[in-house]
């Protein structure tokens, strides 16, 4: 592959609602640009960008992927992202790097949920954008009812530049209403009169067009509200300009399926789409970041870079300023897919990947060491979902925490964790698809059979009473003896987990003893009398005692204190206590009402809520038992519109029927 510089480069993130035929749109560019003999389909698991075997065998994209295209002495990095909002994070990376993005919509869906989202996300970036509604062959496929929805939902500022000649079965091509042409896509691309029963319609739409333009642009707009006809040639450097700024959003249409479009669409990218010398560069050092890492058992550790300015060359060393650790670089890799070919450098605003880097992840900066930069690294959206990690094969549990960790450098939207509490493996990931298919990984690229469970609650148990209790601790078995004895109150805290003190007068149990009574009753809080589980908010005195000259030491007052702990504790009003999260739920308005009904079936407390951009945050406390499930009712009962967050608050009693259930399954757990 030849060089390019950056001003013959544009790289473009295509992204959709899943099943809106992204992919395919991606596979038909690469197919129109020569780069392939044949047409791959997604129904097959042909696709180049679709390889991986969860991918084909799932019929889905779960993972990004580059397919660079050269055309007309340009080189458009196509990045082909995953549909389902289980893999945001990719999305997020591939924004991060991508001077575009191309919005795919089904001519039959229309504007779905993750349509929405990703408007929203970029219109939050405020990234240029192009949508290409596809799928006009499809029987129900109505052009001008997507045109209508997506004005209705993102404002005038869509502007469709094509419109398609026939419906359904005989679509055959468009017309340019800029350039005033029409084509015909049934036998390759070729130009053709523009129908004559079409110019109302032409004329109707350019119109709208030409008001659009005109807004992004006063020169222009005083030309147009003073009645004069704009020209083509201003009309395109209006396009130009309306785009790279983020006011204007021209609309194309095809047929991936059948490779009706793309040839054309490729012409239309390389005339007006911003490419990466027409934005200012984040620094003028020598530097890449890196946005996606595979970590492949077989091919190993492969990095995804997007060269931010200057250049990085092979056979030298590289600057991870981010780990502040060296890199050897042996080459550098175009990608397509899952083939690639070696370079020896890579120019600002080209993509690439590099293999086998010891230190380095996505997000981080690679750059020289005497020019040392940190870029600003990539926004993952934080996981929801969370299971325990059960091993069906004993002896398994390293192997597995070892393959998820692999994972975990590649995949900053999963996060795993050991509970101190429940000592189970926690893995949290954003919904069901995205945990099933890193079960799946584990199954077939590292042979660990795992299960998913939800999680045990840490429950905590503590006292409501004030109580003093003795503990005496005496054996006799010929020789020296042991005896410990001591009294203790023990008592609500509060303020802490643990306080111990002493008030003991007259030398009742010597100052050398205290250590072993306080161990004592820390080793017995670590299980409560109820249901086994540890207790907390506790301060306990030694207040008196007894000793033997001969017969106490420190293992006996060890033992004396747990002794009494359990004695006091027996005696003092002990309850269950729930970790209580601070939620924020974030929907729009319409699901409010469904959101805190919902809210109060799960025994949850509404503190507060406040409008944000076009959504509402309803603020509330809830019982962490009640919210392991909630990823996926959320998305149910919000059609896939809601997040949320989630982070721990207290602990609160729990009521007392559910105490009675908690304390009945953990004696059964016992039994068994």
């Amino acid at each position: 592959m030849k060089k390019y510089a950056a001003e013959k480069i544009k790289n473009i993130g295509i992204v959709s609602h899943a099943r809106a035929g992204k992919t395919s749109l991606t596979e038909s560019l690469l197919f129109s640009a020569g780069h392939l003999t044949r047409l791959g389909r997604v129904d097959d698991g042909t696709t180049t960008t679709d390889y991986l075997p969860a991918e084909t065998a799932r019929k889905v994209t779960i993972s990004t992927a580059l397919a660079p295209v050269e055309w007309k002495d340009y080189k458009f990095n196509f990045i082909d992202t995953p549909g389902y909002s289980d893999f945001a994070g990719e999305v997020n990376g591939a924004l991060r790097v991508a001077d575009n993005m191309l919005l795919v919509v089904c001519s039959v869906s229309g504007i779905e949920v993750r349509t929405e989202i990703l408007w929203d996300y970029a219109e939050e970036l405020q990234k240029p954008r192009m949508i290409f509604i596809n799928k006009l062959d499809r029987e129900n496929a109505d052009f001008e009812q997507n045109i209508a929805d997506l004005q209705t939902q993102f404002g005038n500022k869509v502007v469709p530049l094509w419109i398609p000649i026939g419906k359904e079965d005989n679509f055959s091509g468009v017309v340019d209403i800029i350039k005033n042409k029409a084509y015909d896509f049934t036998n390759g691309l070729k130009e053709i009169p523009v129908p004559e029963n079409m110019k109302d319609q032409i004329e109707v739409h350019k119109a709208q067009a030409m008001e659009s333009i005109a807004e992004c642009n006063d020169e222009l707009l005083m030309k147009y509200l003073e009645g004069e006809e704009l020209t083509q040639d201003e009309l395109m450097e209006g396009l130009k300009k309306g785009i790279k700024e983020a006011c204007l959003f021209p609309v194309f249409c095809g047929s991936a399926y059948k490779n009706y479009g793309p040839e054309l669409f490729l012409n239309y990218i390389a005339e007006i789409i911003p490419g990466a010398a027409d934005f200012p560069p984040e620094t003028d050092k020598d530097s890449a970041l890196v946005f996606k890492s595979i970590a492949d058992p077989f091919v190993g550790k492969m990095n995804f870079i997007k060269v931010m300015a200057g250049s990085l060359k092979a056979g030298q060393n590289i600057y991870n300023s981010t780990k502040e650790k060296e890199e050897k670089v042996s080459h550098f890799m175009v990608m397509r897919g899952k083939t690639s070919e070696n370079i020896d450098e890579v120019f600002a605003g080209d993509i690439a990947a590099v293999s086998k880097l010891q230190f380095t992840g996505t997000g981080d900066t690679l750059c020289y060491k005497n020019n040392a930069v940190v870029l600003e690294g990539i926004n993952f959206p934080e996981p929801v979902l969370q299971y325990a990690v059960l091993s069906k094969n004993r002896g398994d549990e390293d192997k597995i925490a070892s393959a998820i960790n692999k994972i975990l450098e590649e995949d900053l939207s999963l996060r795993y964790k050991k509970d101190p509490d429940t000592k189970e493996s926690i893995i949290i990931g954003m919904g069901d698809l995205h945990l099933d298919i890193i079960k799946e990984r584990l199954k077939n690229t590292y042979n660990l059979e795992v299960e998913l469970k939800t999680p045990k609650v840490p429950y905590k148990e503590t006292i409501r009473n004030n109580v003093k209790a003795q503990g005496k601790h005496k054996k006799q078995s010929g020789g020296a003896g042991q005896y410990g004895d001591v009294w203790l109150t023990i008592e609500p805290n509060y303020e802490e987990k643990f306080t111990f003190t002493e008030n003991v007068f007259g030398g009742a149990v010597p100052k050398n003893y205290f250590p072993a009574v306080e161990k004592g009753v820390q080793e017995a809080m670590h299980q409560g009398i109820l249901a086994g589980y540890p207790v907390i908010n506790i301060k306990a005195t030694l207040v008196d005692g007894s000793y033997h000259p001969v017969d106490s030491n420190e293992m006996s007052f060890k033992m004396a204190g747990i002794l009494a702990f359990r004695n006091a504790m027996a005696k003092a009003n002990a309850v269950i206590l729930e970790p209580v999260m601070d939620v924020a739920v974030t929907v729009p308005e319409v699901y409010m009402g469904d959101i805190m009904g919902d809210m109060n079936g799960r025994r949850g407390r509404i503190m507060g809520m406040e409008a944000v951009g076009k959504n509402q945050v309803i603020k509330a406390r809830v019982p962490l038992a009640e919210m392991y499930s909630y990823a996926i009712n959320l998305k149910a009962m919000t059609q896939g519109r809601g997040n949320f967050t989630m982070e721990f608050a207290e602990y609160e009693e729990v009521p007392p029927r559910l105490s009675d259930e908690i304390i009945k399954e953990s004696k059964k757990e016992e039994e068994n």
